[in-house]
């Protein structure tokens, strides 16, 4: 079965950098960019199919997949940059009077790498990436996880909500945990996603808080799934992302849509820092989308691309990845 899906995949390069070769306009390369990478694109029409394989098979496709996808985006971008220069007046593009100096390259943003760096740990896991919508509805931000209307758990975030003359129920994300319930309504177990996007919380801003920021959600749902696998699959994932010598810990914690809840801790020059929350799906979250509690478990987690960041370059601001510095982000 794999065999057949990397003989698509290879397909799709194949026509994919052919068709980019002869574009010649802004709008042709658009056309190409969801004819391939859209929503409903050849290669998203994969990565889709890809849960519905045996997980041996799906650790193969989907990481030639992801790779694909990054390098077809990659190529997107570098023919977006040469169509556009192209289309300016040679006089504005070079200042001859001008002394002789190196091209400025643009870089990724830190963010934008560390969250690739993350995805791609799990991809080598077997966990498919999905997205949503940063508009989200109230019944999946909270109702079908286990935060009703009453919970104090809700308490915890203040809201940004969303005037609308359609509906009273639209708000920002508050984090990307709406996309469990999202993935396992149109899915049946086995369920590996990992979900990366931005969130918004109204929220005074420090050092380590942001009022918008990113987060990773992870899923996974499936027979027998227990603790141990929750311990096992971020274990391996921090011996990917911080070497294999890190020490790690898991502490109780809470949070309403898992059960039992935990944070994992890393030991960091002899300290221990908190670098996600996570736990076993709760028993109503699966009832809530129509999956068998009798039959069915499942881990969840979530973590901040940024914290994570900090740690590894050793930035003490969390406001310093939106502050549009070229000094801070240069130095990436």
């Amino acid at each position: 079965m794999s065999e057949k899906n990397i003989k698509e995949l290879d397909d799709i390069k194949q026509q994919a950098l052919l068709g980019l070769s002869s574009l010649g306009s802004v709008d042709q390369l658009e056309n190409w960019r969801v004819r391939y990478l859209g929503r409903k694109g050849d290669l998203t029409n994969v990565l889709r199919g890809i849960s519905n394989l045996p997980i041996d098979d799906r650790k193969i496709v989907g990481s030639k997949a992801n790779k694909l996808r990054i390098y077809l985006e990659e190529e997107y971008q570098v023919n977006l940059s040469k169509i556009k220069s192209g289309n300016l007046d040679i006089q504005d593009a070079i200042d001859i009077t001008l002394p002789g100096r190196k091209v400025k390259m643009g870089r990724l943003h830190p963010s934008t790498t560390m969250i690739r760096e993350i995805i791609q740990a799990f991809n080598e896991m077997g966990f498919q990436t999905v997205e949503g919508d940063e508009i989200e509805l109230e019944k999946y931000n909270f109702d079908m996880l286990n935060i009703p209307a009453d919970h104090p758990a809700r308490d915890q975030w203040d809201t940004i909500w969303i005037d609308s003359d359609q509906h009273d129920d639209l708000l920002l994300r508050t984090h990307t945990s709406p996309m469990q319930a999202r993935v396992m309504e149109k899915n049946d177990p086995q369920v590996r996603v990992i979900v990366p996007g931005k969130c918004y919380r109204y929220e005074a801003t420090d050092a380590t808080h942001e009022w918008h920021f990113n987060q990773i959600e992870g899923l996974a749902v499936d027979t027998n799934i227990t603790f141990a696998d929750l311990k096992g699959t971020l274990y391996e994932f921090v011996k990917k992302i911080f070497g294999p010598s890190r020490k790690v810990r898991f502490r109780c914690d809470f949070f309403p849509f898992v059960e039992p809840g935990v944070d994992m801790s890393i030991d960091w020059n002899g300290r221990w820092i908190e670098i996600m929350g996570a736990g076993m799906v709760h028993p109503k979250v699966l009832e809530a989308v129509g999956y068998d509690t009798e039959k069915y478990t499942g881990f969840a987690f979530g973590m901040g691309p940024e914290r994570i960041s900090m740690l590894q370059n050793e930035i003490t601001d969390i406001r310093h990845f939106y502050s549009n510095d070229l000094r801070f982000l240069s130095q990436f």
